[in-house]
């Protein structure tokens, strides 16, 4: 077998198999399908300060090789995160990362002062694709000062690795990955969603509730595996790759375009062990074209 460790800052992962946040639940809901030791992380669904009731329904829709959602981050907060869910997932022998959002740089500094003081969670990644109430719900990551000031005041109150999580509906995810970097970020992971809409043709309406909502899935992945290639040449920090990944092959793609990692989302959904199965066909591919470490492979494009 090929050596699978790679590291993340200070983060260990045992291999460069994560999953991404909102399509895995708390990692529980998996744990009768699959080992959940056997993959490098879990990325538990957001959590913000208060709790959120998340969009009305309906706020999924397939479309052409992938799916919109506008689930609107629907989660019972970080209290509740601490005192119910932390005491079930922290014995899980991986990366438990948590997902953080916020509506003010505030917010998300508070909730990650929270989080900072659970043991076994590692990592948190920083979800800057909200949209800030002080700024007429402009998301924090699509400019750079909104996105430097959510890591900014984040970076102050949270002492482990912090990844942020930044989104494509951007001009130059480069710059954005910067002005990150510059304020604290130990990863990068991108990309979250693009911004996307379906549209019913006999009710004449929009199928989500609030029109628009977040494309994941194969149809992204070019989009992503570019995006990633151009930040991993633009920071020094390592980045994790995601967006469309269903197979090895995928992942491996992301790996030499300079990710570090990858995390899977949508295919969690057609197949609840397609983590592990990555995991085996990328030690495979190795081994058969002589590689003794993933590192060789890592931004080598």
């Amino acid at each position: 077998m090929a050596r699978l460790n790679v590291k993340i800052a200070d983060l260990e992962l045992k291999n460069p198999v994560m999953t991404a946040s909102g399509t895995f639940g708390y990692g529980l809901e998996f744990a009768d399908l699959m080992p959940l030791d056997g993959i490098g992380g879990i990325i538990v669904k957001g959590t913000t300060l208060k709790p959120r009731e998340g969009n009305d329904y309906p706020r999924m829709a397939e479309t052409a090789s992938g799916m919109l959602n506008c689930v609107g981050l629907q989660n019972k907060g970080v209290d509740y995160f601490c005192e119910h869910i932390y005491p079930q997932i922290k014995d899980i022998n991986t990366n438990m990362i948590v997902n953080v959002s916020g509506s003010s740089p505030e917010d998300y500094a508070e909730c990650a002062a929270r989080i900072d003081a659970l043991d076994n969670i590692p990592a948190i990644e920083l979800n800057i694709s909200c949209p800030n109430v002080k700024d007429g719900g402009m998301a924090f990551g699509v400019t750079c000062a909104g996105a430097a000031s959510v890591v900014k005041a984040v970076r102050q109150a949270y002492h482990k690795t912090l990844i942020v999580k930044l989104s494509p509906n951007v001009t130059d995810i480069a710059e954005i990955a910067r002005a990150v970097e510059a304020e604290g970020a130990d990863s990068v992971s991108l990309i979250n969603t693009l911004m996307g809409m379906a549209i019913d043709i006999e009710k004449r309406r929009t199928l989500l509730s609030i029109n628009t909502g977040g494309l994941s899935g194969p149809c992204v992945k070019p989009v992503a595996l570019r995006m990633v290639w151009q930040v991993a040449k633009a920071v020094k920090i390592p980045v994790i790759g995601l967006g469309g990944i269903n197979s090895a092959k995928d992942a491996i793609e992301f790996l030499m375009a300079g990710a570090t990692a990858i995390e899977i989302g949508t295919a969690n959904f057609l197949d609840p062990a397609i983590s592990i199965k990555v995991r085996d066909g990328i030690n495979e591919w190795l081994d058969s074209h002589g590689c003794q470490s993933v590192n060789e492979i890592i931004g080598v494009v």
